[in-house]
């Protein structure tokens, strides 16, 4: 997944439009691919970028070379704070792994300034044609493969949970958008190298596979995806987007 978040979180940027010279607020930074989005294409003042993970800021961080940005450790709830409150707190990628979405949503709420606004995407995993074919095909060889599926892992990932959600946490005109990206493969090896990764549901379950289940299940998806002339594969993929402005808090 990780080579298109940060065409996604262009995507995310250029669709909220937030006014420049903001002070945004990056909630699970993780290697900064949407701080680096911000950086870019949303003219901010400042940006604050955090995660719970050390080596996630670091990487962040030695990535991303911009006076501009701060990146901070924050373990669970504790988010960094500014007097008077961000402008703009967005969080990438993040709320389907968090196990209390409400109460997640509900403390970058409370880091907003009047007026301000939160905002967050997620994979629509019923659009992310990439793994929908593997689980597929995974699925047709081991019906036990069907609970790894991040479609039913996931019950975050829709229009009418994300929407849910943000008015639960007291966020106001909630608006919800799809964000669609293309994914293209150079070749079949270029799509089936990045599942042999051991990250992830679907790698690790490849990586659970003997020898031959697993040749068996790269070459059904050989057969199943059917590579260009060129030996391209032309794949899409979508991410729901949201966002409200903060209430009373």
């Amino acid at each position: 997944m990780g080579r298109w978040s940060r065409p996604l979180a262009r995507e995310f940027v250029v669709w909220l439009e937030a006014e420049a010279r903001a002070h945004w607020l990056d909630v699970g930074c993780g290697t900064g691919a949407l701080t680096a989005a911000i950086c870019e294409l949303g003219s901010p003042a400042s940006v604050v970028a955090c995660d719970p993970s050390g080596p996630f800021v670091d990487a962040a961080r030695n990535a991303l070379a911009d006076k501009r940005v701060t990146f901070e450790l924050a373990p669970g709830p504790y988010l960094p704070e500014r007097e008077g409150g961000f402008g703009v707190v967005v969080s990438g990628l993040v709320l389907n792994f968090v196990p209390d979405a409400e109460r997640a949503l509900t403390a970058m709420r409370s880091r907003l300034r009047p007026g301000g606004f939160l905002a967050a995407y997620v994979w629509d995993y019923a659009g992310v044609q990439f793994l929908n074919e593997f689980w597929r095909e995974a699925v047709a060889l081991d019906a036990g493969a069907a609970s790894l599926d991040e479609t039913r892992r996931f019950s975050l990932c829709n229009p009418e949970a994300l929407t849910s959600v943000f008015g639960a946490a007291g966020l106001k005109d909630v608006a919800l958008t799809r964000l669609e990206l293309a994914t293209p493969f150079s070749s079949f090896e270029d799509y089936w190298q990045p599942f042999l990764g051991r990250t992830g549901p679907a790698p690790s379950y490849v990586a659970s596979l003997e020898s031959p289940r697993r040749e068996q299940l790269k070459e059904r998806l050989r057969e199943r995806l059917r590579p260009e002339a060129d030996g391209s594969i032309s794949l899409r993929a979508s991410a729901w987007a949201v966002r409200g402005l903060a209430g009373s808090k």
